[in-house]
């Protein structure tokens, strides 16, 4: 037992240095003198004439406020996991070996992924994502397979507790989907989740096949983050094809039944968004503007043009030698990431939403090359 005493103070050691390193990357002095000087601004009698200015200020102290209040409570939870390992070794005292060891195992897991929310530093990352599926060619299979990674980020979001938001679903022929799009609400949603953006590869026995053969399906996840500051898009009436459907989505209960739902067309590039979850015509169409927006601008950052005019919309297929990530169900189980090489041989657990691996190596990965272009 104290064997195990000694090994979780040597891990817990191994930790402070860690810790400190972390304080240093989320520069925490900084982030809190950043703070007070926002709320000092707040008691100011003129900030709450500016509705929009007060409301971004506001979540920019809550964001700030969070890593700080997590990181200190990380740094004690460290602290006194250490005090309780030390006095437990010197009262050779073996009822609390377990209290430590758990706290230990905890302590690294929280400041892993402390570390990797350190990698989220690109400008948009602390933003809201917007999320589409679009199943490749292939028919209900490839509509089905779009379905299931739909639920696969649906239930990875709501196990990370953010906020998911079904924004447009198109009912598959058969099974699955045509095209979905749902908004992930919460902080760093688009940092985590932009690398999932690509072409996801199925191979698996396809249960629309009545002779039992295997079957290889591809879908697209489109990946955008919300933009806050929209103003540089400019959209012109001429360049919109505008038109009313009837809704039709998951479940029945997610979808308003009428023909309040909006589609766009974005004539010069071909771009297609739709909106069919809120209440009215009017907000569903002032959220699919704002959708295509967000996909004009990030096509504008991606490619590097100067106007949003120079946008071709050139899109790549979804098709084989495409892909970012295959999963295999059949004849073995793995699922394996082209651009990492990270697998993962739970496929159940994947498919359930169990995607922390490949996004944490994408993460690193991202971070080590721009670090050998620095």
């Amino acid at each position: 037992m104290i064997v195990a005493l000694e090994e979780a103070k040597r891990k817990l050691t191994e930790l402070k240095d860690v810790v400190e390193e972390l304080g240093r990357q989320l520069r925490i002095d900084e982030a809190k003198a950043a703070r007070q000087e926002l709320e000092r601004e707040t008691m100011v009698d003129t900030f709450w004439l500016d509705a929009e200015k007060s409301s971004k200020t506001l979540k920019e102290i809550k964001q700030l406020a969070d890593t700080v209040e997590s990181y200190e409570d990380l740094s004690q939870r460290l602290v006194d996991a250490y005090t309780l390992c030390e006095m437990a070794i010197e009262e050779n005292d073996e009822s609390s070996v377990e209290e430590v060891v758990s706290e230990t195992e905890y302590i690294s897991e929280l400041a892993e992924k402390k570390r990797v929310e350190v990698l989220l530093c690109g400008p948009y990352d602390k933003n809201n994502a917007i999320v589409s599926f679009h199943p490749g060619a292939g028919g209900t299979e490839a509509q089905d397979w779009a379905s299931m990674l739909y639920r696969l980020y649906t239930r990875w979001a709501e196990k990370h507790g953010f906020n998911v938001k079904l924004v447009d679903w198109l009912d598959g022929d058969e099974a699955g989907l045509k095209s979905a799009t749902i908004m992930v609400e919460g902080p760093n949603a688009y940092g985590y989740l932009k690398s999932e953006n690509g072409v996801h590869r199925l191979v698996r026995i396809s249960p629309f096949d009545s002779s039992g053969r295997r079957h290889t399906s591809f879908s697209s996840v489109e990946v955008m983050p919300e933009f806050e500051d929209d103003a540089e898009i400019e959209l012109r009436d001429e360049d919109l094809e505008i038109t009313a459907h009837r809704s039709s989505g998951a479940g029945g209960q997610h979808i308003n039944k009428t023909d309040s739902a909006i589609r766009i067309v974005h004539k010069p590039t071909g771009i297609v968004v739709g909106c069919q979850t809120e209440r009215s015509q009017l907000q569903n169409k002032e959220t699919a503007l704002k959708m295509l927006k967000a996909k004009l601008m990030e096509i504008k950052i991606r490619e590097k043009l100067d106007r949003i005019e120079d946008i071709q919309g050139n899109k790549a297929n979804i098709e084989w030698g495409s892909q970012i990530r295959s999963y295999v169900f059949m004849p073995y189980t793995l699922v394996k990431d082209t651009r990492t090489g990270y697998e993962d041989g739970n496929v159940d657990a994947v498919m359930d939403g169990e995607i922390d691996g490949f996004i944490n190596a994408y993460l690193k990965q991202q971070s080590a090359v721009g670090e050998e272009n620095a």
